[in-house]
């Protein structure tokens, strides 16, 4: 009995060593995630800077920080 558990413990740990050992696509899914928050950030962006209110008052935001550096009126 004993003989037969152990035979079933090392299958088993040879079992999850070789799912782990491949992690071909790993790799991919991260470079995936990746761009995908690049094209949200862009996205996010380009609508605050197209037309509308918020476009219009992160730039003076912007402006008003970029003056208090200078020393800028």
């Amino acid at each position: 009995m004993k003989k037969k558990l152990n035979e079933l413990a090392l299958q088993m740990v040879a079992s999850v060593q070789t799912k782990v050992a491949n992690e071909r696509g790993s790799q991919t899914l991260e470079w995936i995630g990746i761009a995908a928050v690049i094209v949200i950030v862009v996205g996010v962006v380009s609508q605050a800077f197209s037309g509308g209110g918020f476009g219009d008052t992160l730039v003076t935001k912007f402006e008003g920080f970029i003056n208090k550096i200078g020393g800028g009126a």
